[in-house]
């Protein structure tokens, strides 16, 4: 039959006999998707999810492969198929989900533009300094710890962040934070460093800045400071408040945790030669805030410099038991001293007999 002969012929049928023969190439795909738009999913059914892992920078086609592999589709062209037809084959998003089992290919698209990716749980603690952060960021999965240091220091990327500062010390808020299984180095320390800095976002926050005569920079350094005094929490605003009177008085603060920081080794008891280490740092040889953060301190400790207690106080000195005893005269203070040292003295005594 030539050419001819099928027009005379198409023109004799009827109108809706030319609209099945137009129809016919594309009816079972119409129909497939009528049926998998009308079909909602019931994750309630399912009675196991498969966890899907899309890497950043995944293609369609690299995406599909992954969703044949892990029996979740039946048909990847009917699959790309449908992403392409809706538009979404630049929605598709890295990372990890868990996948319903009975999904037909129309749904499964819907479900991964949609579903929320897995996330899994990271705590960092008070005090932790940017090196103790960055090994613990370093076991969690696809990060480095290297690259998350290399960031912390890096001035273009912390100029990005909107700081004028050499490092990211001090400014890591430590929270519990649940995170994404695909988020990078940047992205967190974007996290970390935007947390730390809402607290100062507020009229109340920057009245108190006023109120204390310190900037941003000046507070972290010294919430630090009390975050490396305090342990328990109802005395932040109380030790907060001494340091804030000494700088008003133009004393040196004296600030044991400081001296940790730059001392080398692990923490341990002060010996009057580390006093004497040369460095800004050392609070009790030099005047003033020290140059930068020594910890990442809590939102209670930053809080309890912005709002500290009214008091007097001048000097505190360890009782013991996690609290401190504070006076406002030297007098009063070496008192204290001498009673802390005698009680020292007795429970070092007792550890010798015990291990005799």
């Amino acid at each position: 039959m030539n050419t001819t002969q099928i027009r005379t012929n198409y023109k004799r049928f009827k109108w809706w006999q030319k609209l099945l023969i137009v129809a016919f190439p594309v009816l079972p795909w119409l129909v497939m998707a009528l049926l998998n738009y009308f079909t909602p999913v019931d994750e309630s059914s399912v009675e196991q999810k498969v966890t899907l892992r899309i890497p950043q920078g995944a293609t369609l086609s690299q995406i599909g492969d992954s969703l044949l592999a892990h029996d979740l589709i039946k048909n990847k062209k009917l699959f790309t198929y449908f992403v392409k037809y809706l538009g979404y084959e630049k929605k598709l998003r890295a990372g990890v989900f868990a996948v319903p089992g009975n999904l037909n290919h129309y749904q499964m698209v819907e479900y991964l533009i949609g579903a929320r990716a897995e996330r899994y749980k990271i705590t960092l603690l008070e005090g932790w300094s940017l090196k103790e952060i960055a090994a613990y960021i370093g076991k969690k999965p696809g990060l480095s710890a290297e690259r998350f240091l290399e960031l912390a220091h890096d001035p273009a990327f912390i100029k990005s962040l909107g700081l004028d500062v050499p490092a990211l010390e001090g400014y890591l808020l430590p929270e519990t934070y649940f995170l994404e299984y695909n988020i990078r180095e940047e992205q967190l320390l974007k996290i970390l460093v935007g947390k730390c800095l809402e607290i100062f976002k507020s009229d109340s926050a920057r009245r108190a800045m006023i109120n204390i005569g310190l900037n941003r920079h000046q507070v972290l350094t010294l919430a630090s400071i009390v975050e490396g005094e305090a342990l328990l929490d109802a005395e932040r605003p109380i030790i907060a408040s001494l340091y804030l009177n000494r700088l008003k008085r133009h004393m040196r603060l004296q600030a044991d945790p400081t001296i940790q920081y730059i001392k080398e080794g692990p923490p341990g008891r002060l010996l009057f030669k580390d006093l004497e280490i040369e460095s800004p740092y050392n609070t009790y040889l030099h005047y003033g805030l020290p140059p930068g953060p020594i910890n990442n301190p809590g939102k209670k400790s930053i809080l309890a410099v912005l709002f500290p207690e009214k008091t007097n106080y001048l000097y505190m000195v360890a009782v013991g038991d996690g609290s401190h005893t504070f006076t406002t005269r030297l007098k009063d203070h070496l008192k204290a001293k001498a009673q802390f040292d005698r009680v020292r003295r007795i429970v070092k005594r007792k550890q010798r007999n015990n291990q005799k």
